[in-house]
């Protein structure tokens, strides 16, 4: 197998890192980029690998049950699910803070959402809907720019205001709408201020079809070094 080039500072290039593993699961991950069935020549371009390595790994996970193909165009096929299910039926906050969704959501009689901070995205976790509410779109395993959007902010205002202005300078501030937020000192000010309200409201910066509020609910007791893992509850707002 071709070994690709790393620049110094790269920390896969350490003696512990599996490369093998690292190119499959980067395959892996670009099927949830495009809800499209696609080729062997468009996973190995956008995974920047060889035909024959892209090729080799899609055989693989084929073999395992994860990928199914018609000789040409490879999709996942519903094994991935248990990937899913086994995170969430093992993560502690999304059941302890299940009921919560519950209840806000029959409360607010809305649609109410649990996520995490993943890098510089939100993850959505679980929900909760009331009966007869139509849904927005935003199912399990959803992701969002952190930045844009208000569960996001309400996480990021997690951080102390030193992390929080490394984080946006560090993360790409890519507008989503013609709406979106992306002067730097605007969003540091943004979110210090939304942190101190307790919630965050975002008014068509992630999407143009609805404004959306979140609001801070505290997990059970996590250690500092956890906190930007916290999640929040997230609503459309009135």
């Amino acid at each position: 197998m071709p070994k690709l080039k790393r620049s110094p500072g790269d920390p896969r290039g350490g003696t512990d890192f599996i490369e093998s593993l690292d190119r499959g699961l980067r395959v892996f991950e670009l099927f949830g980029a495009d809800p499209r069935p696609m080729t062997l020549s468009d996973l190995a371009k956008a995974a920047d690998l060889p035909r024959a390595t892209a090729r080799r790994i899609l055989f693989t996970l084929e073999r395992a049950g994860y990928v199914a193909s018609d000789g040409k165009l490879f999709t996942l096929t519903p094994r991935v699910l248990a990937l899913a299910g086994s995170y969430l039926s093992s993560n502690q906050v999304v059941t302890i803070l299940q009921p919560v969704l519950d209840r806000v959501s029959s409360a607010a009689k809305e649609i109410s959402s649990l996520a995490i901070l993943d890098g510089s995205e939100v993850i959505f976790v679980a929900r909760s809907s009331p009966a007869r509410v139509f849904s927005s779109g935003i199912d399990l395993g959803y992701r969002l720019p952190a930045f844009c959007s208000s569960v996001g902010r309400v996480m990021l205002g997690k951080f102390s205001n030193d992390e929080l202005e490394a984080a946006i300078n560090a993360a790409n501030l890519t507008p989503m709408t013609p709406y979106t937020v992306t002067d730097k000192v605007l969003l540091l000010a943004t979110i210090i201020t939304d942190r101190e309200k307790g919630y965050s409201l975002v008014d068509r910066e992630a999407s143009v079809q609805s404004p959306c509020r979140s609001d801070v609910t505290t997990a059970p007791s996590p250690p500092p070094s956890t906190w930007e893992r916290m999640s929040t509850a997230s609503r459309p707002a009135k």
